[in-house]
Formats: structure tokens, sequence, C-alpha cells
């Protein structure tokens, strides 16, 4: 019994100890089933803490009584049968010296009856002297006196050795059985009272057990589906604007139009393409099952990219908005935080020079100083850094969408009929996500970020149409610098003019020019855009 509670108490703190939550799952906590499951945890680890106890009390009050006891037992029972043994031994002494005496009395009996017929024999024989005669009556008689005396022995031994064998039967070795049947009845009650000591132990427990099941029954009760729900559509919800409306396409006349970017798919015009691309889309919905793996591939691209280059963007650039404002928040929430124990710790040493000052035997207070220049300077720094991330926290906040507001979607691409859509590589810095929230497919290695020029030689109307260069949408002027160190991206300068041929789309990239050869995506926040007249309009 006491092997099977150590292996239950073994089983249910391990259990507890496996799924506590960790630091880095803490988060999980703001779910309402994650925080009964913990708290469920908690409880089967102070169920486990009271079997714990009794165990202990099992050890000392039951087991280690039972085994002294059980010691005292063997002793007893081996000190009882010792005791039968010695009496069964003493009675067949004695029925052995019975059997002597017997014997005896037998044999002197007949050398009586032997000396008796010789004297007989000689006295009727007239040829033998008297003094035989005599001397066969003197054996005669001395024989005779030896039985008798042996019959005496005989008699009163058989006398001594029934009164020991009724003894033995009646009283000593009832008495040994008596004693054995006490101690197994003195046996038996030591075992019911241990077993109902069990129960009592057991019932001291019973309440706290029952105010852990009370527990349990009141963590699942707190469980709220659509409270965790609606956390998880906060948690996860990307702040891009829904698309506008598909803009009608008049295909009836011969004129430069724009293809809408609000179509779902950017498909291209011409019937060549169409067939090219035997009905593949650029789009990836996260619905359909066969772009799972085009979308593990996206992730897969994204992750190498941030083990190649470090780690993420400082300003969390490359999240949607609203995740980015969750993020921004979070590390502001974070440096304030950080701000407080630094300003803690100088009130404290402040407080500790002034008493120095006032009671210079407590110490110098000269030696204070470097560490409160030391703090002084981590608070100015953690306060720039702030002043830093709530900057990129109101500019998202100011581009972020407004629910009452229209979704206004810009054309940028402008093609003429026979023409075919541009496949210029789009890549940023990690996999882009389009406005409309679906995900779109990374640009195959073999198309080149520059323009190609379009040869005549093409003679296969399935090959791959040439790019052209995008007509421009309006113009830009770079607010501060920016390094584009990522693939898609381009840098400038503070104060540069660039041509706008993409505008930002929600992703917080726009896509500039600076000229034939030279394009790619810039961070929204660090340009001034102006666009045409004709762009707006569209």
């Amino acid at each position: 019994m006491q092997s099977f509670i150590s292996c239950f108490l073994i089983l249910h703190r391990n259990l507890s100890k496996k799924y506590q939550p960790k630091k880095k799952e803490e988060d999980e906590n703001k779910y309402t089933w994650c925080r009964a499951f913990h708290s469920t945890l908690n409880e089967l680890n102070d169920y486990a803490g009271q079997h714990e106890v009794i165990a202990e009390n099992m050890t000392s009050q039951i087991i280690a009584e039972l085994t002294r006891y059980a010691q005292e037992i063997k002793t007893e029972r081996k000190a009882h049968f010792h005791d039968g043994r010695k009496a069964q031994q003493q009675i067949e002494a004695n029925w052995k010296q019975l059997e002597l005496c017997k014997r005896k009395f037998e044999r002197d009996c007949k050398e009586a009856d032997r000396a008796q017929q010789y004297f007989e024999k000689l006295d009727a024989d007239i040829n033998v002297t008297k003094a035989d005669v005599e001397k066969a009556r003197q054996q005669a008689q001395m024989r005779h006196q030896m039985a008798s005396d042996s019959k005496n022995e005989y008699s009163s031994y058989l006398q001594k050795f029934n009164q020991e064998q009724n003894e033995h039967y009646y009283t000593i070795i009832p008495n040994i059985f008596q004693k054995i049947q006490a101690m197994e009845e003195k046996r038996i009650e030591r075992m019911g009272e241990s077993l109902k000591t069990f129960a009592e132990v057991d019932r001291q427990i019973l309440p706290i057990i029952g105010k852990c099941l009370d527990g349990i029954t009141q963590a699942a009760e707190s469980i709220e589906p659509k409270n965790d729900s609606s956390q998880v559509i906060e948690s996860y919800k990307s702040g891009f604007e829904p698309p506008g409306d598909v803009e009608f396409e008049d295909y009836g006349q011969a004129m430069k139009r724009t293809v809408s970017e609000t179509s779902l798919s950017n498909s291209r015009s011409d019937n060549k393409v169409d067939r090219s691309s035997k009905g593949k889309s650029k789009t990836l919905w996260p619905f359909i099952k066969k772009n799972k793996l085009s979308l593990k591939l996206l992730s897969l691209n994204a992750h190498v990219r941030n083990l190649i280059e470090g780690s993420n963007p400082e300003d969390f650039s490359h999240l949607p908005p609203e995740q980015r404002r969750k993020k921004l928040q979070s590390k502001i929430d974070d440096i304030n935080k950080d701000i407080q124990k630094e300003m803690d710790q100088r009130d404290a040493l402040t407080k500790m020079k002034e008493v120095y000052i006032k009671n210079p035997q407590m110490g110098d207070p000269n030696s204070v100083d470097p560490r409160l220049a030391e703090i002084g300077h981590n608070i100015e720094k953690l306060q720039a850094e702030a002043q830093k991330f709530e900057g990129w926290l109101a500019e998202v906040e100011g581009r972020m969408p407004v629910k009452s507001d229209p979704p206004r979607r810009t054309s940028a691409l402008y093609e003429t009929q026979n023409s075919t859509p541009p496949t210029t590589n789009n890549n940023c810095a990690q996999d882009r996500e389009s406005p409309d929230g679906s995900y779109t497919e990374e640009p195959s290695s073999e198309v080149q970020s520059k323009v190609q020029p379009e040869t005549a030689e093409s003679g296969d109307e399935f090959d791959d149409a040439d790019e052209e260069i995008l007509p421009t949408i309006g113009t830009c002027k770079a607010l501060y610098p920016f390094e584009g160190v990522n693939e898609g991206t381009i840098s400038v300068t503070e104060g540069e003019l660039l041509y706008v041929i993409e505008e930002d789309k929600g992703d917080g990239w726009t896509r500039v020019r600076r000229n034939e050869e030279e394009e790619g995506y810039v961070p929204s926040s660090y340009v001034e855009v102006f666009l045409d007249s004709n762009a707006k309009d569209s």
C-alpha cells in the first residue's frame, strides 16, 4: 500500500510540474481555459500534497507501529512454540522411564520364578546337601524381594507418569494453545485498529480534498468560450483595410486602361498570358488546401531571412498595422517599467546620500555619485528610446483606418490592351501581405528585378512576356535616410526626390523609382508622397 501511494504521489507531482506554465507561455494566461487548466494543476498539486500527508501519517502511526508489533509477535510465537516442544519432550522422557521400570519389574519377576523353581528342585532331591538347599532358598527369597521392590517402583512411577500425562494434556498444552490463540486475537485486533487509524487519517483530509475538487469545478465553470475567441481575434487582428469595390474596366474603347488593384487577382488582359498561366492566380487565399505548401514556403523563407539578417526591424514594420501597434505599445510599457525601476533606485540612492551627509560616520556621500550618474544616464537613454517608440506608435495610430471611412483603393498600373502586366520583383524585407489580408506568392527566383527590353525574336506566344516600365503616379521626398539592405528595398538619402510607381497599400511600404534602372520599396513613414491629379481621380 505504501509503494502504491508513493507511485500515486510521484505521478501527480510530475504531472503538475510538467504542465505548469513556463515564462514564455505566460501570455496564454489571458485565456480563461488556460487559467482554468493552470488552476486545475494547482489543485491537483494540493490534492497530491494531501495524499502525501496520508502517506506520512501512515508511516508514523501505522506502518512503524505494525512493524514493531510484528517483531514482538514473532518473538512471543517463538517462545510459545519452544514451551510446547519442551513439554512434549518431557512427557516422552517420562514415558521412556516408565518403560524401563516396567521391563525391570518383568525381568525381576522372571528371575524370582526361576530361583523358586530351582529351590523346590533341590529341596525335593535327597542327594543334595542341606547347605545347598539353604543357599537356594535364600537365593529365591532374595529374588522375590527384588521383584517386590521392582513392582513397587514400577507402580509408583506409573502413578507419577499418569499424573504428568494428565497434566500435560489437560493443563500444559491447553495453556500453550490458549496463549497462541490470545496472541493471534491480539494481532487481529491490532490490524483492525490500524485500519481504523487509516480511515481516521484519510477522513481528516477529506474536507481539504473536497475543497480541491470544488476548486477544479469552479475553474471549469469559469471558462468563457466567447471571451477567449474574442481575445484571439483581438490578438491576431491585422488592421488592414478591406478591399473596395471592383472598378468597371471598359474594354470596348482603344485607350490606356487601368488594371484595378481591387480585383482578386491581377489577371492579364491578353489571351496569350491567360493560356500560359493556365489559370494560376497569384493570390493565395488562406482557406484553400492547395496553397498550404506555398504558405509554409513563405514562412520558411521569412524565417531564413530573419536568421541571415538578424532580428526583426526595431520598429516592427514587418508586422501588420494592428499587430505592430500592439507590439509598440507593449514595448513602450516595458520601457516605462524600466524607467520607473531606475527612478526608484535613484530615489533610494538620493535618500542614502542625504543620510550619509547628515551622518558621515555611516558612509561617504561621494561614493554614491557614480551610481547616481549611471542611473541618470540609463534614464535618459530609456526616455529617448521610449520617445522613439512613441513616435512610431503615433505614426501607426495616425495611419490606422477608421471604421466609418469607406475603403479606398487606388489603381497604379497603366497598361495598353495588348501589353502584359509587369513581373517586377516586389519582395520587401519580409513576405508581404496584400491589403485584403491574403498572402501573395513570392516571385520566382528566375524573374529579374530590373526591367528587360522587349525583344522581337520572341516567336513563341507561350513564352514569358517581357516586362515594361511601370508609369509614375506621383513624386515623393525622403524625410529620413533609409538603408535598403533587404531584398526588394532601395536606399535613399534625406531630401532626395523620387518617382512613386506604387502607393502604400496598408503594409507600410511605398514603391519608388530613382531612374529607369533603380526601383524598390521604402517605408511609407520615411517619405512624403505627392500624387498626380490623374492618380488621385482614379
